[in-house]
């Protein structure tokens, strides 16, 4: 059996793995490549999966970087089924010809300009009526529920508490007389978050392909995030001016609901003020309502307080579905809360409240999710001074503001102990879906704590599981540091005292050489 990593190897997006089991098949996950324009180019041209070799598609969950290049798979040919859990699928059929209009409308913007400099007409890499086409196929699993999807494999969906219907999928492979139990992470969520259930503990594995988006660092405000929430949104609307939040449209906006409908409850701010600026969202937010078997109990508690309506409808909050409603949002001077995708900014309605509040000291900008490298969002938490957003430099002059515990991953500590309670451990874990330090610093720990076997797969590298064991204990052995910046690499990765004592053996090392 092998596996190859077609996505999400040293970067966070664009998840997709192959798992090749000689008489099938199947890809798990096919997702969107986000962040700078050299990782955003593997969009586009053909499949780096040989599309008419694939069995089935199984999804871990409903973010456009684990399936927005499904529509493009079936574009190409596949013909197979998408199997994932029922609250995916349902997602999936607002998401996905959601991210076939966004293309379209980027690809419209991009060739009006092209059109008048005689370039080359661009195509999307999918449209909208593509997008909804492809959920023909797509069947949908109750958690805990063991399918078989071709003769030779079955997988089992499980809770990753991530975003509503998230799974961790449970993988077996027959070969011959011999059974192998291959486990996805997918993106695992953490404890005690609103709205859905922790991510399930897992007992088994044989080989784990595991996520590190947060391999390398802590969920700082965790236990104060709504406090930190309450002091921007006064803080901002002392200053007179608006408080835009660039959200994902699934989960996060609803979170950040949840939160908000505390903030009404004591006063600190009206429902009149609220804005949700994003078709995605609000059809996402109808199926929150319409899956209450996935809520955590402080949720369904919340609901039953409610009457049974949905926690998440707020009276008298704003929800602008068409284009002229959105447009009416940006003639607020101050005042307004804003709620808008995408959660990274390289998309959607976000860029235009950005547009207009950016350069206006009194407002705010509030971060509440992750920002990959490349992405608008993440040059602006890194500092920049100006951006261009649809051709138009604007200068950033806004207070721009950070509050890591709202984040839907799980962060070191949540990946460590999921890992650690696995009765029967894995005989090696692939680490993938984060960046390369993300990537490296888990990886090193979860060797370091639990004396587990751990590899970060490249881009395109294709592995066989059954020498893969062999060869990693061959490297383990001896492992030579071929270049002065192949040491400067592995210290700059470690972190806190390890790397001070790294740095001090160093220097003792130093000392001893005779030149």
């Amino acid at each position: 059996m092998k596996i190859q990593f077609l996505g999400a190897a040293e970067t966070v997006t664009g998840s997709c793995y192959l798992l090749d089991c000689g008489e099938s098949r199947v890809l798990v996950d096919c997702g969107m490549f986000q962040g700078s324009k050299a990782i955003k180019e593997r969009n586009y041209g053909e499949m780096t999966v040989p599309v008419s070799e694939v069995d089935a598609l199984v999804l871990t969950h409903a973010h456009i970087d684990h399936t927005g290049l499904v529509p493009k798979l079936y574009k190409h040919g596949f013909e197979g089924k998408t199997f994932c859990s029922k609250g995916t699928a349902d997602l999936l059929q607002v998401m996905l010809p959601d991210s076939g209009h966004i293309q379209e409308m980027e690809v419209e913007r991009k060739n009006r300009k092209a059109v008048r400099s005689g370039k080359k007409l661009l195509e999307p890499i999918y449209t909208a009526d593509e997008g909804a086409q492809c959920i023909e196929n797509f069947v949908g699993v109750d958690y805990g529920d063991v399918i078989q999807i071709t003769p030779q494999v079955k997988v089992r969906f499980m809770d990753a508490g991530h975003i509503l219907g998230s799974a961790i999928v449970e993988i077996w492979v027959t070969e011959g007389q011999k059974e192998t139990k291959v486990v996805f992470s997918g993106d695992l969520g953490n404890y005690n978050q609103p709205i859905i259930k922790d991510p399930t503990t897992i007992d088994e594995a044989d080989v784990l392909v595991m996520e590190s988006t947060y391999g390398n660092r802590m969920h700082e405000d965790k236990d104060n995030r709504l406090e930190l929430l309450r002091s921007t949104v006064i803080e901002t609307f002392k200053r007179g001016g608006n408080l835009i939040i660039p959200a994902f449209a699934v989960e996060r906006t609803q979170d950040l609901l949840y939160y908000l409908a505390k903030l009404i409850e004591e006063g600190t701010v009206s429902a009149r003020d609220i804005y949700v600026d994003s078709p995605l969202a609000i059809n996402a937010t109808d199926i929150f309502c319409s899956h209450p078997e996935y809520y955590d109990e402080e949720t369904a508690s919340l609901q039953d307080k409610m009457g049974g309506n949905c926690p998440f409808y707020l009276p008298q909050l704003h929800m602008a579905l068409s284009a002229e409603e959105s447009k009416q949002i940006n003639t607020i001077n101050g005042g307004a809360l804003i709620i808008s995708a995408s959660g990274m900014c390289d998309a959607g309605r976000i860029k235009h409240h950005l547009k207009h509040n950016l350069w206006r000291p009194e407002s705010t900008i509030l971060f509440v999710g992750y920002q990959a490298q490349g992405t608008l969002g993440r040059r602006i938490l890194d500092g920049a001074d100006k951006v261009r957003i649809h051709g138009e430099e604007i200068a950033i002059k806004a207070k721009i503001v950070k509050i890591d515990g709202f984040s839907a991953h799980a962060d070191q500590e949540t990946l460590l102990k999921w890992a650690g309670d696995f009765k029967k451990q894995p005989e090696i874990i692939f680490v993938t879906h984060g960046e390369i330090e993300s990537a490296n610093a888990l990886a090193r720990l979860l060797s370091q704590e639990f004396g587990l076997r751990t590899y970060v797969p490249k881009w395109l590298e294709r592995i066989d599981l059954g020498s893969i064991g062999q060869r990693l204990a061959q490297e383990q052995e001896v492992k030579p540091i071929k270049e002065l910046s192949d040491l400067k690499k592995h210290i700059l990765e470690l972190t806190g005292s390890d790397k001070e004592k790294a740095v001090k053996q160093l220097e003792e090392l130093v000392k001893e050489i005779k030149f």
